[in-house]
């Protein structure tokens, strides 16, 4: 049966005489200009399609419920002038192939997403795209190339010999100006630099406290505020919104004019940090992009290198001595939320005794049996149920009425378009570079196939002994109970759009229940809250996600109050 299909096919093919959709005859080819670049060019080359033309598709790339359509290729020393062929053979989403596309007019746009060469101190030599001040964001990292967006249509025979020239380069970003209030660094660090094999700098926005200029005696406790990519310090504004400012409205929250509350409450934020009780402290918002996200989860790891060392004892300790911060464990506190969260409470434990406590909302996955819907230990598969006679997919992305939008399969297979061996820049390939261990190629090893979801057994083990954070500390609490008693507060929405109130719930067990000494913290929920709630009962997420700065500040003071040494300065930044 299938030599007689082979012979079949083979007569079509070569008679010409079946549909051109059917036999992988759709092409279309890329190709850069000597305009953009002089140069060979390695990266991951986009190709998008997208039936409006109200934004560029680069910009409308999505694992949701409007998605548009696109298809990657790796490229390695691709010169102006080269084409590389996109055909039915490159995989793609939300169609996995370019025969799957249905007729009709698109607006087509393709982009090289750059990568560069780096010799690791492992001794492995890797292709990455590095930071160029955006944050990883690949359809806006200046020095990528790319077209401007032209209309075509696709008919009953697909694309036939296409060609796209890139000629456009984003343009590099103007870093932010210190200002009165808020101030900004840039260091290398020694330890990266030597993990990476060149040059690597971490950054951070550092507001400072009213009279700072005016009490030169005073030394500052630190809040570390952790999370994405900050371009500047963000929510803090010195003059009220704009009359004029026309109101958007935000379908995140439902919210009309939600760019003016924002400013608002960027603006309520500076008059509350300027009253005369609001304590006096140093908040930074750190810049610690690697090749493979935003940010680096502030931890070590063997693909990314000594983040969580470079920041808790190179970028921390340089802020403190430049703008006079305590430079004591008992004196300093992480909050975040999301990315933000996760890494609060992993620092906190990961270096229990170099910080004071940790406010850690919404939270990624801390307890990896419950990572969003999939336990890695257990389940065989994270894209499908277990069935013997059902397909059901996993969820990734619900409302807080249970409403799905996306699915773990949905998100991952967009992301391996986006780059192969955990380069897309997103958030299963993010986890994936900071909890796996490295593979014989120096780049992560896959925590499960990212195209099957077929799960990896060795690497679940290898992630729960180094980043599980409910493993660790049930693990390690004869030794770590002492120095966190009283540090952990976790909060999070029991809608949470990502599921993870489910990890929070296994954690919450474990302190609750079986710590000895007693945790001594704090774990609450918000009914129905979605991501990311921070733990105000009273006000809804899209205001209380904005006051972060201020709303742990008397649970900050009362831990003070509770724990600094005998002797510790607490009056030279208390005053009015």
């Amino acid at each position: 049966m299938k030599i007689r299909f082979l012979l079949v096919f083979l007569g079509f093919t070569l008679l010409s005489s079946c549909d051109t959709t059917e036999i992988n005859n759709n092409l279309i080819n890329v190709s850069f200009a000597e305009s953009a670049s002089d140069k060979a060019l390695d990266g991951r080359l986009l190709l998008m399609l997208s039936t409006n033309n109200e934004k560029e598709p680069r910009f409308q790339i999505n694992s949701g419920l409007t998605p548009q359509l696109i298809f990657g290729v790796d490229v390695e020393n691709m010169k102006a002038g080269d084409e590389i062929s996109f055909d039915d053979s490159v995989f793609g989403f939300p169609y996995a192939s370019l025969k799957d596309v249905p007729s009709g007019d698109y607006y087509v746009q393709a982009l090289l997403h750059t990568y560069e060469t780096f010799n690791l101190e492992t001794g492995h030599t890797v292709k990455l795209p590095m930071d160029n001040g955006e944050g990883q964001q690949w359809n806006r990292s200046p020095g990528n190339v790319y077209n401007e967006p032209f209309k075509i249509t696709i008919g009953k025979n697909g694309i036939q010999d296409l060609k796209i020239s890139m000629d456009k380069v984003i343009p590099p970003i103007e870093e932010a100006e210190d200002t009165k209030w808020i101030k900004h660094i840039k260091i290398k660090s020694e330890k990266l630099s030597k993990f990476w094999g060149r040059d690597m700098y971490l950054g951070a926005h550092i507001l400072l406290p009213k009279g700072f200029d005016e009490h030169p005696e005073a030394k500052y406790p630190l809040m570390v505020f952790q999370g994405h990519f900050p371009s500047d310090f963000g929510g803090f504004g010195t003059t009220p919104p704009d009359p004029d400012t026309k109101p958007e409205f935000s379908a995140r929250f439902n919210v009309e004019g939600y760019n003016i509350v924002q400013q608002q409450e960027a603006y309520d934020f500076y008059k509350r940090w300027n009253e005369p009780d609001f304590p006096r402290f140093l908040i930074i918002e750190i810049q610690h992009p690697t090749p493979y996200y935003d940010d680096s989860y502030a931890v070590n790891s063997a693909s990314q290198g000594p983040y969580g060392d470079a920041i808790t004892y190179e970028l921390i300790p340089h802020i403190e001595k430049e703008f006079r911060g305590m430079g004591e464990g008992w004196s300093r506190f992480l909050y975040g939320g999301s990315t933000g969260g996760w890494e609060a409470l992993a620092v906190q434990v990961k270096y229990p005794e170099e910080y004071n406590g940790c406010f850690a909302a919404c939270p990624d996955p801390i307890d990896f049996r419950a990572y969003c819907l999939t336990n890695i230990y257990e389940d065989k598969n994270a894209y499908y149920y277990e069935s013997d006679h059902k397909k059901l997919e996993v969820p990734a992305h619900r409302d807080y009425l249970g409403q799905i939008s996306s699915t773990i399969k949905d998100e991952n297979h967009l992301e391996l378009v986006l780059g192969t061996k955990s380069r897309s820049g997103q958030q299963w390939d993010i986890w994936e570079a900071t909890y796996s261990p490295q593979n014989d190629e120096g780049y992560p090893e896959r925590i499960w196939d990212k195209k099957t979801g077929d799960i990896n057994p060795e690497v679940a083990a290898y992630w729960k002994e180094n980043f599980d954070l409910r493993h660790i500390l049930e693990r390690d609490w004869d030794k770590l109970g002492d120095n966190l008693k009283g540090k952990i507060h976790i909060y999070c929405g029991d809608m949470d759009n990502y599921y993870l109130n489910n990890a929070v719930y296994l954690m919450e067990d474990f302190l609750e229940q079986t710590t000895d000494p007693y945790y001594d913290g704090e774990v609450l929920y918000g009914d129905r809250a979605e991501h990311c709630w921070n733990g105000d009962p009273e006000l809804p997420n899209h205001i209380t996600r904005m006051r972060y700065n201020s709303m742990y500040v008397p649970k900050i003071m009362k831990r003070i109050a509770e724990s600094a040494p005998a002797g510790a300065d607490l009056r030279s930044w208390r005053y009015q």
